[in-house]
């Protein structure tokens, strides 16, 4: 199971047009039929401002975006506990109506056992998604990552 991140959705549609990659978006698409993948409200709601088949494909898909649960919000509560995560609330999110997937989309990979795939890089030092996953023991893959896991070349 895949816990879809924001930037993995968007950078799909963006980087990887369907009708020039068209055995790359047949494996994603029988991988989300095989209900392979899953994601969060909040990645939903950032994916709002999209147009187009990204936007298509959110709304086909919203079954994916689902309420975190009880344990999912505790773990999020755990990740804000350590106090150089605070940080992945950034001043602009906040000012601008408080979108922030990144620790639901890791509590979700953390409870269901899943990996998060995501765009973001390890760095060190950072509140990043990577970080956030490694100092949880939550597996990560970035989008490239994920294709090289699961075989995909085009």
């Amino acid at each position: 199971m895949y816990v879809l991140d924001t930037s993995a959705i968007s950078a799909l549609f963006r980087n990887y047009y369907p009708k020039r990659f068209p055995t790359l978006w047949a494996n994603f698409d029988a991988m989300t039929a095989a209900g392979l993948f899953t994601s969060t409200r909040e990645v939903k709601r950032e994916l709002e401002d999209l147009s187009g088949l990204a936007l298509d494909w959110v709304m086909a898909n919203i079954g994916l975006f689902v309420t975190p649960d009880a344990k999912e919000g505790a773990f999020v509560a755990q990740i804000f506990k350590v106090p150089h995560f605070q940080a992945n609330i950034e001043r602009q999110k906040i000012l601008k109506g408080g979108k922030n997937a990144d620790p639901f989309v890791i509590a979700r990979a953390a409870v269901l056992d899943a990996t998060v795939v995501t765009t973001e890089k390890l760095k060190p030092h950072s509140v990043k998604i990577p970080n956030i996953c490694d100092h949880f023991g939550v597996k990560w893959l970035d989008l490239e990552g994920f294709m090289e896991q699961r075989g995909w070349v085009f």
